[in-house]
């Protein structure tokens, strides 16, 4: 960087393709690559019920996959869990808006692999040895207590939700990119087509279909981001120019003012909140329960950070979609209005790439969405099933009863995912998504510090969970649900945070204060069904 003024690339892109004005239908190379690749990984979704066979009418088969996923399946299958279309969308379109703090999802992705590399195999173990498909089965089974188990599936599904309902963004902003828009009561046809295909998939073939998927959809996104990462910036000049060309305010974090620490504790408590959740979440766990062994597990923490290269290049499409001008170009001006900074990566391509690639990159974005939502869905499922359903409704319902009201439920579930974001404006339920961090780190008491100590009761880890999520919540809703970084005043000096942390902090001391009373008291503790030698090796 020469430290000249920075300046906006306007023309640094044009020529490349000619994309359609707004609202008008993409090239036919574009659509025939893209709905070529969407057919494709439907086929796979529908073949994989016959791949490693087992009776889909058992649960652990349909929502795990018989637990019998390998290294390399898991790769893939975590790989296309928690890196997201959204996350496609939403890190470089926070970078293109906000500028460095967006790249706090760098750090946070190293810093939860140690982290899942000390807990998830003892989680698995112990989730083996007793047949247990979610958290809330380990809670319950650890605790005795129906209570808590409940507190924690319902705290589940409640941060998936919106979740599943913003994978519908990406694929909402690729096909209003490539034109393929209803209107009126047809508006979200486009949208509703897709999912009831994903839905017809995912009930005939459970785990499978997301982890087969994920291996084409984690291909083309590898190939959409080397592409970009090295022919967007040749185009543009050099990263030298691109960088130049980025607002000085957004190439730092904003730095202190007198007491007032800013971004400086913002980011850092962004990285460690989003580090300890990221796992905690059921689409997550569900990913690493359905390994064959705790090896598989240690083997991913060491390959997974592969994954946060790549996220550290799709960050960088932020600056080079600011140093593109895409949002100045009067071709995307009506994008921008419709999807904000969500339209940056799309217009980039357009801009970048020619029809065919586009298509490709666009698939790779619509893919992206429908291998988590359908895992998600699956891991929602798992949740109601297992500890609402089973423990509240049919405590003796069979293999094949309980298969088949997970199935129903993830059919709920998506389409209520799909209302949700049809008939809820779009910058609300990105706003009620910021809640699902804050939600889903409450859980980590119950069941991370459950894993190793059973000193906190189980009255004491539910009030924990009750104070946690009523502070994080009213934090969000102190923000006006417009962001997660609470400002926290301690005498003069503001400390601002990810409100996550904050809830936690409070969550473990109440939680800790409770279980002090409650033990000293010897108010029955509930009985553990698990023994020490069942979180070793197995």
């Amino acid at each position: 960087m020469n430290g000249s003024t920075p300046t906006v690339l306007l023309s640094g892109l044009s020529g490349v393709s000619a994309p359609a004005s707004a609202g008008s239908l993409a090239s036919p190379a574009t659509l025939t690559v893209f709905f070529a690749l969407f057919a494709l990984v439907t086929g796979l979704g529908f073949v994989a019920s016959r791949w490693r066979q087992g009776n889909l009418d058992e649960l652990h088969e349909w929502g795990l996959g018989g637990r019998r996923f390998g290294t390399l399946v898991t790769w893939f299958l975590l790989g296309g869990d928690l890196y997201t279309a959204y996350t496609f969308m939403a890190v470089p379109a926070l970078v293109f808006g906000a500028g460095a703090l967006g790249f706090f999802a760098l750090p946070y992705t190293v810093i939860t692999y140690p982290f899942v590399l000390v807990v998830m195999p003892r989680l698995w173990s112990v989730t083996h040895k007793h047949g247990y498909i979610t958290g809330a089965d380990f809670v319950r089974g650890r605790f005795g207590s129906g209570a808590l188990a409940l507190a924690i599936a319902v705290t589940g599904i409640l941060a998936t939700m919106p979740y599943i309902g913003l994978q519908l963004v990406g694929i909402q902003v690729v096909l209003g990119a490539m034109g393929i828009e209803g209107h009126g009561m047809l508006a979200d046809l486009p949208l509703v087509v897709a999912f009831v295909i994903l839905a017809a998939y995912t009930w005939q073939s459970g785990l499978r279909a997301p982890a087969l998927i994920a291996v084409v959809k984690d291909a083309i996104i590898y190939v959409t981001v080397i592409a970009a990462v090295v022919v967007i910036p040749i185009k543009l000049g050099g990263y030298g120019k691109i960088f130049d060309a980025v607002p000085p305010q957004k190439l730092l974090l904003t730095a202190p003012k007198g007491s007032d620490f800013g971004q400086y504790t913002a980011y850092p408590s962004l990285a460690l909140g989003s580090a300890l959740a990221l796992f905690l979440y059921p689409h997550s766990m569900t990913g690493v329960l359905s390994s064959s062994n705790r090896n598989v597990i240690r083997r991913n923490t060491a390959m997974l950070p592969a994954y946060s290269l790549l996220l550290a290049l799709i960050a960088a499409l932020g600056y080079m979609a600011l140093a593109a001008g895409v949002d100045k170009n009067p071709a995307y001006v009506a994008g921008f209005k419709r999807y904000g900074a969500n339209f940056a990566v799309p217009a980039l391509f357009l801009d970048a790439f020619p029809p065919w690639f586009v298509g490709f990159a666009f698939a790779a974005i619509a893919i992206g969405a429908l291998v988590p939502a359908a895992i998600m869905s699956i891991a929602s499922a798992n949740l109601f099933t297992r500890n609402i359903y089973r423990e509240y409704f049919r405590p003796t319902c069979s293999g094949r009863e309980e298969s088949t009201v997970a199935k129903i439920v993830s059919l709920v579930v998506k389409f209520g995912a799909l209302a949700f974001i049809v008939f809820v404006p779009q910058k609300y339920a990105i706003q009620l998504q910021l809640l699902g961090g804050v939600w889903i780190l409450q859980t980590l008491p119950a069941i991370v510090l459950g894993l190793y100590t059973r000193w906190l009761h189980r009255w004491g880890l539910l009030a924990g969970w009750a104070a946690g999520m009523a502070i994080g919540t009213w934090m969000a809703a102190e923000l006006q649900f417009k962001g997660t970084v609470y400002p926290l005043h301690l005498g003069e000096t503001t400390i601002p945070g990810y409100a996550a942390l904050w809830a936690l902090i409070v969550n473990l001391a109440v939680a800790a204060a409770a279980s002090l009373a409650l033990n000293a008291t010897g108010v029955e503790p509930g009985q553990d069904a698990t023994a020490p030698q069942d979180y070793g090796e197995v």
